[in-house]
């Protein structure tokens, strides 16, 4: 989701209660970091009973919604085919992100003809409900629930994210209660949140809602998710799933050694990503410290052969609690199938972790600044 929202500053978020501390706290730093085996492509997150298995880099689909040219049909699933032959079988969609759910359906029916029934069985759709803050009646609940399966054309949602835009209406509750018992009449696989904070996932895991993950902004820049979510999550068993992981394209080579503040002298910032992200850059410390960061990748990069963007992503990826990790898919309009599929086999040492981590920190903690993970969209 795309945010206009001037941040103010926030006061620092209080302790987790006594009884959900850990021995450790985890900080985002190289203590903080879980080790995972270089080439793992599948992470599952679970409640209780409910599983699902994902691919670790998922097909991130907002622009579909508008801003990034238009969008050809035909174009769009073809490539959503060329992403799953590829092995980049998930994909992360919502009700709002223009015809994303139609082209899942599609895609999803073209698989069903033309492809084996073992990368069917590969094949997730992740969905996203982004309800206004009415009352969240049982029919209200499932009437939106069951136009995104039409749309997918699925039985079941394999993944059904939650956001709430207004935290002082306790209606989330209500929403989240109502969606678990279509959970269990089998609508739904597993229940998720989106850009909810630590406070308000522990009031939800506390009224026994089954959740298996949280999608939540999450990049070198933004390290807000390992000050307290992380925490949260490694006692609870909730994972986390990344978006903004490569800033719409700013942690890349195409921004380094560039000022966008001069017109014309730079790389435009034509996209809504790229706005958005470009302002979580001014909060967290600006363009030259930012251009600092870029080298620091630049020279992990050159060290492993790959690209900017792939270790900015093996990094959050590495991170406490992180199942998986959102690469946005231009469908039809561009692809980067070498670079995401590079992050698989990129094994970060020690020294590289530690370099990233060091950069990171010299700019602004956006705790301080914008508040727990999803306080950007409620300021």
């Amino acid at each position: 989701m795309s945010s206009s929202a001037t941040h103010t500053l926030s006061p620092p978020a209080p302790p987790l209660p006594r009884r959900l501390r850990p021995a450790r706290c985890t900080t985002g730093g190289p203590a903080a970091l879980e080790t995972s085996t270089a080439g793992a492509r599948v992470s599952t997150v679970s409640s209780r009973g409910d599983s699902l298995a994902i691919c670790r880099v998922l097909n991130g689909m907002w622009q579909t919604s508008g801003g990034w040219g238009r969008i050809d049909r035909d174009a769009a699933v073809d490539s959503m085919l060329a992403y799953a032959d590829a092995g980049l079988s998930t994909f992360d969609m919502a009700d709002h992100y223009g015809p994303a759910e139609d082209l899942y359906g599609i895609f999803i029916n073209r698989v069903r003809r033309e492809r084996p029934p073992e990368l069917l069985e590969e094949i997730k759709g992740l969905t996203k409900w982004v309800p206004p803050p009415v009352k969240m009646t049982r029919s209200y609940v499932e009437n939106n629930i069951d136009r995104s399966r039409k749309r997918m054309d699925v039985a079941a949602l394999d993944m059904l994210q939650f956001h709430w835009w207004d935290y002082s209406n306790s209606g989330y509750l209500d929403a989240l209660k109502h969606i678990t018992d279509l959970k269990e009449e089998g609508k739904i696989k597993t229940v998720a949140l989106t850009n909810f904070d630590t406070d308000r996932l522990q009031i939800i895991l506390e009224n026994g809602i089954p959740i298996v993950s949280n999608q939540v902004q999450h990049s070198v820049v933004d390290m807000r998710p390992q000050r307290r979510m992380a925490e949260l999550c490694q006692l609870t068993g909730v994972k986390l799933i990344t978006y903004g992981t490569v800033m719409g394209g700013l942690l890349s080579e195409k921004f380094l050694d560039t000022n966008v503040s001069i017109p014309f002298a730079g790389p435009p910032l034509n996209t809504p990503s790229l706005q958005k992200y470009k302002r979580m850059v001014d909060a967290w410390g600006g363009w030259s410290l930012f251009q600092a960061l870029l080298q620091t990748l630049k020279k992990v990069s050159v060290k492993h052969g790959v690209s900017i963007s792939t270790v900015a992503v093996r990094y959050i990826l590495n991170q406490t609690s992180v199942a998986g990790s959102m690469v946005g898919v231009r469908l039809g309009l561009s692809q980067h199938l070498k670079d995401t599929n590079a992050i698989f086999s990129l094994e970060l040492d020690e020294e590289d972790m530690n370099s990233i981590t060091e950069a990171s920190s010299k700019g602004r903690n956006l705790m301080d600044i914008i508040g727990d993970c999803g306080d950007e969209y409620r300021a």
